[in-house]
């Protein structure tokens, strides 16, 4: 156990013949009780500040445990986020193709069916014109027909032909 103050105050030294100056040891001994005793208060201080600076550390560990943490969690969720947006743009990527194709799908057989109408209405054109030429070939053999000289050739009296002139005005 080591000395205090008290123990090296109290120490009593025999004397013998010829032995050391009483005042001088005193003296000394004061001043190693002095230089003890400022020893003991600066050990004192040093380990008080010693608890001081291991709680801030444990402090400051936590914090760093707690950002190390943080740092985790926030690199898993970019990464998760990061994933996530992957996936979706490659959802969204094959919608826009499957609506790509529906659409192109879509126009192509538009188109087909545009183009058997157009062949179709060509048909019916071609049967309305072989029909109108027919039509306006058997009215110009009518209207060529010596029938119609025959027609011209009937007297009409006065009366009726004041009649015709005059439903002719209207």
């Amino acid at each position: 156990m080591p000395l205090t103050p008290l123990d090296i105050h109290n120490k009593e030294f025999t004397r013998a013949f010829r032995g050391y100056d009483e005042d001088e040891v005193n003296e000394f001994l004061d001043q190693v009780i002095k230089d003890y005793e400022a020893v003991i208060r600066e050990k004192k201080d040093l380990h008080e500040k010693v608890e001081q600076l291991n709680e801030r550390l444990g402090h400051f560990s936590n914090i760093e445990t707690t950002l190390n943490k943080s740092i985790l969690v926030a690199q898993e969720t970019a990464e998760e986020v990061k994933g996530n947006a992957s996936k979706e743009s490659k959802l969204i990527i094959k919608e826009a193709e499957k609506n790509a194709d529906r659409i192109i799908n879509e126009a192509l057989h538009k188109s087909r069916t545009i183009a058997l109408e157009v062949e179709e209405l060509k048909k019916q054109a071609k049967v309305f014109r072989t029909r109108l030429k027919m039509l306006v070939e058997a009215q110009l053999d009518l209207v060529e027909n010596n029938d119609w000289d025959d027609m011209f050739d009937v007297d009409l009296n006065p009366e009726e032909e004041a009649q015709i002139s005059e439903d002719s005005r209207y």
